[in-house]
């Protein structure tokens, strides 16, 4: 059975969930512009924010070698590292694409980091927060790859690279997997298809039916999924179409609301 964290709320603050902003891709201009439309956001929430959830894929690559780390995003990095100073509460999930992080961000930045799904206990409220990759049915490839990712062997095999070389095989890579997939994976289907919504469901049925809430990135798409008359499934979408993230406000009930930076309406996906 999975350990739980407890997070005891201010009711005067508020805790937020964001995920995927891909910065690096697809290119240094408008990832460029994306990190600055992040940053605008998180001086923003930094007036209230107790808690802020990053789950993962937050760079498009990101590989700490022992004496260097990417190239870049030293505006998020920057306003990070300042909100973590002024004692707001950072906790990275890794993603997919930025897994291999070793001690840099946790200890130059202030982040927690996770590297698997992890149970919350937010004001007695039980919530499943991770990424979400990996989970549900169905894409073995990519799960038999993901393996491949985090055994350490292959770890340290690769930082013997230069990070010329290292670097930019991994955005080749990344380019390759983004042409054939298309984007398909960032396309609602529905709720019977969606893949972390089984994965919800089955949780419940298998591991714990007291998970209120499940909160996952990893998909693009803002979704917002009832699963039973009790628990209900929440993605945070992404930053490269939707500027969108979850807000919780605990200062009368426990609430989460979708929401976009630019105040737009959420595209609903789910039925």
């Amino acid at each position: 059975m999975k350990t739980i964290e407890n997070i005891s709320c201010d009711p005067a603050k508020k805790i937020y969930f964001v995920s995927d902003f891909h910065l690096g891709m697809p290119n240094a201009e408008e990832s460029a512009l994306r990190e600055r439309r992040i940053v605008q956001w998180l001086e923003k929430i930094a007036e209230d924010a107790q808690t802020v959830f990053l789950l993962g894929d937050i760079f498009d690559f990101w590989f700490e070698y022992k004496h260097v780390v990417p190239k870049g995003y030293a505006r998020l990095l920057g306003k990070l590292a300042e909100m973590a100073d002024k004692g707001i509460d950072l906790r990275l999930f890794v993603g997919n694409h930025d897994l291999w992080t070793f001690g840099y961000l946790e200890h130059d930045i202030g982040m927690k980091i996770y590297h698997r799904s992890q149970l919350f206990k937010i004001d007695e409220t039980l919530c499943l927060i991770g990424h979400g990759d990996y989970l549900g049915p169905g894409d073995y490839g990519y799960k038999f790859i993901k393996r491949m990712f985090n055994c350490r062997l292959n770890q340290r095999l690769f930082a013997f690279l230069h990070p010329w070389i290292g670097t930019g095989l991994a955005k080749f890579l990344s380019r390759k997997s983004r042409a054939r997939t298309g984007g398909k994976d960032a396309i609602f289907q529905s709720n019977e298809k969606e893949t972390l919504s089984i994965f919800c469901k089955n949780y419940l049925l298998k591991h714990n039916p007291d998970v209120r809430y499940f909160i996952f990135g990893h998909r693009h798409l803002p979704l917002e999924i009832r699963l039973s008359e009790t628990s209900t499934y929440f993605n945070t979408g992404d930053w490269i179409n939707y500027n969108s993230y979850l807000e919780l406000r605990t200062e009368s009930t426990f609430n989460l609301q979708l929401s976009t930076f630019n105040n737009s309406t959420i595209q609903q996906f789910n039925n």
